[in-house]
């Protein structure tokens, strides 16, 4: 009968070389040791293989490109929510904070930031304004979120809120105040890029042959109300919404595996569009009229919230 020999190395973890293991990994064969087994289909294997094993794994993804996560959190929609309030705060404190990134067309000309700025900001002294606006925006961030992914509802968002501004520069004009001159009111409110959300989801939700019927409700409330009540920038509104149907309908086109490395250069296309869109507007309007509103200053403006 043989024996072994004394001299045979004994078979030891390659990941842990003091500890020595009999058990062998079904995959490499390599010996493993408890603190690295993995149970497999049979027997165990060990961390560097079921590691290997997971990159060829496709993760499975949405009709529209975004992860599949289980019990994944709304990240960017909290992220979004949790800037607005703080902003709102900051506006309670300073006025001047708030002049500075609210939606004034003769400012934005000089001042971009403002097409985007004054969707993080609300009316300070309306509390409905951002609860209303921030419960919307829960409510359609959750269902469209993961359904998008991230980045894409991130963008979706922002551009949205965008073209809410751009929407109210193309459909607003200057008033001529006999007193002061020309006057155009500025806007704030995170209103535009929520109508892009419910623009989005209208095609979304017709793509994948599901039910908008409640969200028609919703928006014809809205338009309503829009016309009805004052201060209310119903420009912006629309804008948000054709922006955000607009770039839900790239979204759907794009969604197929083969086309989807198109699909954030077409949604690039709409930025640029509304880049053309307001620099257009800005172009026929009169620069003495341009030059008039903004040596008034808007400091004694009551901003509009949509």
């Amino acid at each position: 009968m043989s024996e072994p020999s004394p001299y045979q190395q004994e078979p030891v973890c390659p990941r842990h070389p003091d500890r020595v293991s009999y058990v062998r990994c079904q995959r490499c064969g390599r010996p493993t040791c408890p603190e690295c087994q993995r149970p497999a289909a049979v027997g165990i294997q060990c961390v560097d293989c079921v590691r290997e094993g997971q990159k060829s794994i496709r993760m499975p993804r949405t009709q529209f490109g975004a992860k599949v996560t289980q019990g994944g959190r709304p990240v960017v929609t909290q992220a979004i929510i949790g800037i607005c309030v703080a902003v709102w705060l900051v506006q309670k404190v300073s006025p001047t904070f708030s002049a500075a990134l609210e939606f004034w067309p003769p400012a934005a000309r000089s001042e971009p930031w403002r097409f985007l700025t004054s969707a993080f900001e609300h009316s300070p002294g309306q509390l409905l304004h951002i609860l209303f606006n921030m419960y919307a925006l829960w409510v359609l961030g959750q269902y469209l979120e993961p359904m998008l992914g991230r980045l894409r509802f991130a963008i979706l968002y922002l551009v949205g809120a965008i073209g809410g501004s751009v929407g109210y520069l193309l459909l607003t004009s200057p008033q001529l105040d006999p007193a002061s001159g020309y006057v155009w009111t500025p806007v704030v409110g995170a209103s535009g890029a929520v109508f892009g959300l419910f623009g989005a989801l209208l095609v979304l939700n017709r793509h994948l042959g599901r039910s908008s019927g409640p969200m028609f409700g919703v928006l014809a409330i809205n338009a309503v109300l829009g016309f009805v009540l004052p201060g209310i920038a119903w420009q912006a509104h629309l804008g948000g919404l054709l922006t955000g149907a607009a770039m839900a309908a790239l979204i759907t086109a794009t969604a197929p595996q083969a086309r989807r490395r198109f699909q954030l250069p077409a949604l690039a296309v709409v930025l640029v569009l509304l880049v053309v869109a307001a620099s257009a507007k800005y172009a026929v309007t009169s620069d003495s009229i341009l030059g008039s509103i903004v040596s008034l200053g808007s400091y004694w403006v009551c901003p509009i919230w949509w």
